[in-house]
């Protein structure tokens, strides 16, 4: 699984600790840290890569994965209160409350994505 790099910001009407509660829901195996705005941290994709599954959205992960693509660099936005359920629900990166920014490095954006996201038809996974 590849690494990703994690920023959320915790607004003074937030609790630190249910950001982070919702930052592990989707990154359980993050290691984060506390800073002067929010959290920064590491992590896997490998709960974000079963969540997506469990919820049946690979063609809209597919899609938002794609359009993030910066060089050799996927960036997504994911929405603060759903991911504080357990769920995974893209954003737009200026969300009020802001967003848990997940940047993905790798060498081969595309290929990632047809792992992590692979095509469907009717709902199923197209192997090649």
């Amino acid at each position: 699984m590849a690494e990703v790099r994690i920023t959320c910001p915790v607004c003074p009407s937030e609790d630190q600790n249910k950001v982070r509660d919702a930052i592990m829901n989707i990154f359980p195996d993050a290691s984060l840290e506390r800073t002067e705005h929010g959290f920064k941290g590491e992590a896997t994709t490998k709960r974000f890569f079963e969540l997506i599954r469990k919820q049946k959205i690979l063609d809209s992960t597919r899609s938002v994965m794609f359009k993030g693509i910066k060089g050799n660099r996927i960036v997504i936005h994911l929405n603060k209160q759903v991911a504080a359920v357990g769920k995974v629900s893209f954003t737009e990166p200026r969300a009020i409350l802001g967003t848990i920014q997940a940047t993905i490095e790798t060498e081969d954006p595309e290929s990632l994505i047809d792992e992590i996201a692979p095509r469907t038809v009717d709902g199923e996974e197209i192997r090649a």
